[in-house]
């Protein structure tokens, strides 16, 4: 599949992600019931995973997005930018970060670092991909859906400057 200017081959279709997504709401609802817990979405890339999330979390719960930038082309740019921040309180309320993929881990640090500083009852990561290989920067992510090798991916939310958000599935670039 090409994308942009890079070739792409299927790496996770979405019948899988959809299974793990329930997989994981099951576990969230479980461990957040009757805490009413406020979900902070990361725009843009981690909007599709938010909304097959939130739909089968059955419990009392918010949403709210906040949007960061970190990365340029195919690369992170090591620099963490805020373009929407927070409106919502978060004052002892129980916070679960929902992020399409954690990679070097510099922007879920930045956030989880200024969210802190609001003094939420609790804090955690809901993400779709992890890359444990490529991390720059320690973090705890409580909820993962795949961990994956330090390729870079696209569809489902995640882009290569700009394009293929929309795809189902989740595809790889094709190095071949």
């Amino acid at each position: 599949m090409l994308v942009k200017d890079k070739d792409f081959i299927l790496f996770i279709p979405q019948a899988k992600i959809q299974q793990r997504i329930s997989e994981l709401s099951k576990q969230i609802a479980q461990d957040y019931q009757d805490l009413n817990p406020l979900f902070i979405t990361i725009l843009n890339g981690a909007f599709i995973f938010a909304a097959d999330l939130i739909r089968q979390i059955d419990i009392v719960s918010e949403i709210t997005f906040v949007k960061f930038t970190s990365y340029e082309s195919m690369q992170s740019t090591g620099k963490v930018d805020q373009i929407l921040g927070f409106d919502d309180d978060v004052f002892q309320r129980h916070v679960v970060l929902i992020e399409d993929i954690v990679d070097t881990g510099l922007t879920i640090s930045e956030i989880m670092h200024e969210l802190r500083r609001f003094r939420p009852a609790s804090l955690e990561v809901v993400t779709l991909l992890m890359k444990p290989t490529a991390l720059k920067k320690e973090v705890q992510i409580k909820y993962v859906g795949f961990e994956i090798e330090n390729k870079f991916v696209v569809g489902y939310g995640l882009d290569y400057d700009g394009y293929g958000r929309n795809l189902q599935d989740i595809y790889v670039v094709n190095e071949i």
